[in-house]
């Protein structure tokens, strides 16, 4: 194996604001590692909605920055028992917007052998962002047939997040409610396993959940879109119902009123993944389970688009701009 550069490129953040501060370096230093991590020669990175929430400001971190959450490539060395140089790997890990990333040994795994890299990249952050919030915020194990499980709505259900949890309450047997935005995205929410589709544009949403749900209302919602949605889920969600804000497409959600849970003794969750995946047993069981699903070919990964790593701010833009469906890569 080829030595360690001392210098790598990769995207650095000086300053938060638009998809223009997201700035290519080719003279970023290589990271140096700690005890329990491994160098990562990052192959495909995962683009995920945390990464613009970081860019803007939103989320604060320190700066200057070298963002990113996810990536899959091959360890170049390691000061881990756990991995050795060649190791195929995918991680949750920040900086992964670069050519190298220093990842604790508890945030990778190996990539499966029936797997590509670009699938690994794919997979991880989405994958079990969908994964635990149907296990561990809305509590839905396997039913028996799609007649016998829960009402769900899963707003903006043609994203990158959106089209997992569809196809895993699918086929946990959810009877599963999407809305998308256009008549295409419509199209591959019902070709992921939704058993309706509403087009939030052009569509009362609330009106045609309580047809779809005889009134009642949905038992659990999947809210990735943040301020635009947040206050209609209320009239949506039935009785006991879950309501589980997940994401800030279109804003952050402000100040909630505790009151609103009170007419249907509803339930609000906030959730973040990695307070699911805190330990190596929580996090080798999710993933385990994950890579099984798509093994099986009960999940299928859509991956949008592959842009270079120096392309990010166009990847940035394409994914506020609700132009994408599935999955963006970066490719290093």
């Amino acid at each position: 194996m080829a030595p360690v550069p001392k210098t790598m490129s990769g995207i650095l953040i000086e300053e938060v604001g638009g998809p223009e501060v997201l700035q290519w370096k080719t003279d970023l230093p290589v990271p140096e590692l700690k005890d329990g991590e491994i160098l990562v020669k990052n192959e495909f990175i995962g683009i995920n909605y945390i990464d613009t929430y970081l860019r803007t400001g939103l989320y604060k971190a320190p700066l200057p920055l070298i963002t990113g959450r996810e990536a899959a490539g091959y360890v170049v060395a390691s000061s881990s028992p756990d991995f050795k140089e060649g190791d195929r790997v995918t991680y949750l890990a920040d900086h992964s917007y670069a050519e190298f990333t220093a990842v604790p040994d508890v945030s990778a795994v190996i990539v499966p052998d029936d797997f590509s890299t670009e699938q690994a990249a794919a997979a991880l952050l989405q994958g079990l962002t969908a994964l635990t919030l149907i296990r561990e915020a809305a509590g839905i194990k396997q039913q028996l047939g799609i007649s016998q499980g829960p009402f769900v709505l899963v707003h903006a259900a043609a994203g990158g997040t959106g089209l997992l949890l569809v196809q895993i309450l699918a086929v946990n047997g959810a009877k599963v409610i999407g809305t998308a935005s256009t008549p295409e995205k419509l199209a591959l929410t019902k070709e992921n396993g939704a058993a309706w589709v509403i087009n939030s544009k052009e569509e009362d949403v609330t009106a045609r959940v309580k047809e779809i749900t005889s009134g009642n209302g949905v038992d659990v919602i999947f809210d990735g879109v943040g301020k635009a949605t947040f206050d209609a889920n209320f009239d949506i969600i039935a009785r006991k119902g879950t309501v589980i804000s997940f994401g800030n497409a279109s804003g952050a959600v402000g100040p909630v009123d505790l009151f609103k849970l009170t007419p249907k003794n509803a339930k609000l969750v906030r959730p973040t993944l990695f307070n699911y995946i805190t330990t190596k047993e929580e996090r080798r069981a999710f993933t385990e389970e994950l890579f099984e699903l798509i093994s099986s070919g009960k999940v299928k990964l859509r991956i949008h688009d592959v842009y270079p790593l120096k392309d990010v701010a166009r990847a940035h833009q394409d994914l506020e701009g609700r132009k994408t469906t599935g999955k963006l890569l970066l490719k290093v």
